[in-house]
């Protein structure tokens, strides 16, 4: 008889049982560790540490392949014009833009998770509320003058 896994709501044979986190979560945790311990190893005022997490952010931008850089690069230039006052900074290793440390919007490159296409999330500190439901992520295979327009809109929304 196969046995299931009810905690996890899952139902089949042992073969289908949630073991855990997939590798590439762990990765990205891995990463937030790391992340964390080195922001806690810098030393001085907040902005010196900002102005540190800010050169982080280009350079895991470079590391990524030709067609996620590209679109990080235009993403990173909309939201630096479009809230200049958000701070770039690497969560769970991707580009993130944070309003008093919080994270407020992120890249998430296709290659990170071997998706089909990047995406930019918003956290639900964006003030991008429309009614009882809307997106708060955004499929990207390519920016288009128009789409750039709209994220640039969205970055504006989303910092109140």
């Amino acid at each position: 008889m196969p046995t299931t896994n009810s905690s996890a709501g899952n139902s089949g044979t042992s073969a289908e049982q949630y073991n855990g986190f997939s590798a590439d979560e762990r990765a990205a945790m891995k990463e937030l560790a790391q992340e964390q311990k080195k922001a806690a190893s810098r030393r001085g005022s907040r902005a010196e540490r900002e102005a540190a997490a800010e050169h982080d952010v280009p350079a895991k931008i470079a590391e990524m392949p030709e067609a996620d850089r590209v679109l990080a690069e235009r993403i990173h230039a909309i939201i630096k014009t479009a809230a200049p006052d958000l701070t770039p900074k690497l969560w769970y290793g991707m580009p993130a833009y944070a309003r008093d440390g919080k994270v407020l919007c992120h890249f998430q490159s296709a290659q990170k998770f071997k998706s089909r296409y990047a995406m930019l999330g918003f956290s639900d500190r964006a003030a991008l509320d429309d009614g009882a439901m809307w997106p708060a992520s955004y499929a990207l295979k390519e920016l288009t003058a128009a789409g750039e327009e709209r994220i640039g809109a969205l970055v504006r929304k989303a910092v109140g």
